[in-house]
């Protein structure tokens, strides 16, 4: 078996795949959800001699992390974050709340259980981090500003982070996927959908596995003198 690798955010459509294409490789999974447990309960049965356990933790919630990383029983070699939540509406009418909670959910947690499990892996002198971000992290997007604006956030922790700690033997990196076929864009009519496809040069919408490649190559030692990038799986679009 391979090291041990913590996903946040597993029981997403991103995530699930995340944790099958790791399985296949060896690695041994801890699988983090909030309320969604199902699709976990689902793919355990053909993983689950490579799941060490699942967690709980709502990351809105700063106590909820907190005894989550407290709790947790195994050590974490690595970290994938593929969790959160688009919101979408005018930037004006976003209720407070809910810019509060995007920013908890997308940056503020990501960064304290990254300070947790980062200095065991200084002093193992390995580890990969990986956050899942976004296109719009890059360009932005109108209707989903907030959105936009905490993507850019882990675009920018991650090339600052991975100039602080390469040194030490970890690598940080991002995957930005763009239009990927995933329950985040269930909210769009076929017509959109259509639309979107017809400005990607690949002439497709990008599947969960797409992004799963990618992750599963920056945690191979392959992919060692990347540091500091964010990788887009766009289709060209």
């Amino acid at each position: 078996m391979r090291e041990n690798v913590l996903i946040i955010g597993a029981s997403g459509d991103i995530g699930i795949a995340i944790a099958e294409q790791l399985a296949n490789e060896g690695y041994q999974l801890i699988l983090h959800y909030h309320q969604n447990r199902e699709p976990i309960s689902m793919v355990y049965k053909t993983i689950k001699e490579c799941v060490l356990t699942e967690v709980q933790a709502d990351l809105t919630d700063p106590h909820d992390v907190e005894n989550m990383i407290a709790n947790l029983m195994y050590p974490v070699h690595s970290i994938v974050f593929a969790s959160g939540k688009a919101h979408y509406g005018l930037f004006q009418e976003t209720p407070e709340q809910t810019i509060n909670d995007m920013l908890s959910m997308h940056v503020k947690a990501p960064l304290f259980i990254t300070k947790h499990f980062l200095p065991a892996m200084i002093n193992r002198k390995s580890g990969k981090i990986v956050f899942i971000t976004s296109i719009w992290g890059h360009v932005g997007a109108s209707f989903e500003v907030v959105y936009s604006t905490v993507k850019g956030a882990q675009n920018s922790f991650v090339k600052s982070l991975a100039k602080e700690v390469g040194p030490s033997g970890i690598s940080v990196n991002g995957v930005s996927p763009g239009f990927i076929d995933t329950k985040m864009n269930e909210h769009l009519r076929q017509e959109e959908k259509e639309a979107i496809i017809s400005d990607i040069p690949m002439n497709r919408s990008g599947s969960p596995k797409d992004v799963a490649h990618t992750v599963r190559f920056l945690l191979d030692d392959a992919s060692n003198y990347i540091q500091g990038e964010i990788i887009k799986v766009t289709g060209g679009w």
